[in-house]
């Protein structure tokens, strides 16, 4: 699956898009349940970040069906991956722990 690269103008679109939307109340409900899309673990609503599913230079848009709430931890280790490289990623993280001796 290829993306188009966005050109400088188009992410600078997306990326007020994207701060008009975290400043509205469909944000503020999204985030409240605390939950990370990526982790499942629960923080405070205020420590979640704003994360593109597909992320905006792989050709995402700031649109509701593209965002989610996510730590930052999570949203740093995302970086740019699509969901199915993230899914891997976290896939082979897990057989390294398993792999770890105790």
């Amino acid at each position: 699956m290829f993306f188009p690269f966005p050109d400088d103008a188009a992410l600078k679109k997306e990326r007020v898009k994207a701060r008009q939307l975290r400043a509205s109340q469909w944000w503020k409900r999204k985030r409240s349940s605390g939950i990370c899309h990526y982790c499942g673990e629960s923080f405070s609503p205020k420590e979640l970040t704003m994360d593109h599913v597909i992320p905006i230079s792989r050709g995402g848009r700031s649109e509701k069906f593209n965002l989610v709430p996510c730590c930052k931890a999570c949203n740093t280790q995302k970086q740019r991956m699509l969901p199915a490289e993230w899914d891997d990623y976290m896939l082979r993280i897990g057989a390294d722990k398993k792999n770890q001796p105790e």
